[in-house]
């Protein structure tokens, strides 16, 4: 199949965890009634964005996938509207716990977990206390409807999640996200940074890019600090274009349709991938950039 439809979607969360999962549901059955194939949620969507603050009884939210009513619940839709659910959620494992998305075909079948790599650590974004960096490396999966690769939030801002990728094999490139206000520097506004980076990984890898954030003001139940989530959940082309672009509060979907032949035609004519020399390119692997 040369032609796939994408949907990005974006939505506010409480801690009332059914209704979240009920709203997701119901964006999810909209987008595929408007013939959306791939359907991508948010990052962590069964609850608020816990990390804002750093609160032991937060450890007890993580499950296994077995133990998850919601990806069970959202096995079962990918099968019953035949399409690509990247489920996010804090997974739990052994005595550490990720940041992670399980991919569910059209069918309902899980291809595989990956495990976010680069974990973020700044004021209202306290990862680092929650999640062990991921030990899978970066994963593409070969769907129902092309080749799918997800990076989570962080991994959007690194060009070589996305280069991975596409490296290895991925048609499309899928960012679930919760990225908002700064709460040590309330007057920065990342959207448009957030929006060009990927935009940028996007025109480097000749990979359309599809990103999904949450909306809504959250604050800490603990401490005396909120996030604004600012949504602009997207999708763009293989040039980078931005062809689709939410608001920073609405609830919404997003959809368009790539021609992936056509996507593909174009990565080979121009060569980019053909011209690399990752001989030279030893650098990258060093934190330094001192090559030993």
């Amino acid at each position: 199949m040369s032609k796939v439809t994408v949907a990005a979607t974006q939505m506010h969360c409480t801690w009332d965890q059914q209704d979240n999962l009920s709203r997701a549901e119901k964006l999810i059955r909209n987008a595929a009634s408007q013939g959306a194939q791939i359907i991508l949620i948010q990052e962590l969507f069964e609850t608020p964005y816990f990390c804002i603050e750093i609160h032991e009884p937060y450890h007890d939210l993580a499950t296994t996938l077995a133990e998850n009513e919601a990806f069970q619940r959202f096995t079962a839709l990918a099968k019953e509207l035949n399409v690509v659910l990247p489920f996010s959620w804090f997974e739990k494992a052994g005595q550490v716990r990720f940041n992670s998305v399980a991919m569910i075909d059209a069918g309902g079948e899980l291809l595989g977990v990956y495990r976010k790599t680069h974990i973020p650590d700044s004021d209202g974004y306290l990862e680092k206390y929650y999640f062990s960096p991921g030990d899978t490396g970066f994963k593409v999966w070969q769907t129902k409807f092309g080749c799918v690769g997800v990076g989570i939030c962080w991994d959007q801002w690194f060009p070589e999640t996305a280069r991975s990728m596409a490296l290895m094999g991925a048609d499309i490139l899928l960012f679930p996200t919760a990225i908002g206000s700064e709460p040590s520097q309330p007057q920065l506004d990342t959207m448009p940074h957030w929006t060009n980076t990927m935009r940028g990984h996007a025109a480097a890898n000749q990979v359309p890019v599809i990103a999904s954030n949450r909306i809504g003001t959250e604050t800490a139940q603990h401490r005396d600090l909120e996030l604004t989530f600012f949504g602009s959940s997207f999708i763009c082309d293989e040039r980078g274009e931005l062809i689709e672009q939410a608001d920073r509060s609405s609830e919404g979907i997003l959809l368009h349709t790539f021609d992936l032949d056509q996507v593909r035609t174009m990565r080979k004519a121009w060569g980019l991938f053909r011209d690399r020399r990752p001989e030279h390119y030893d650098v990258i692997k060093t934190l330094d950039g001192q090559v030993k």
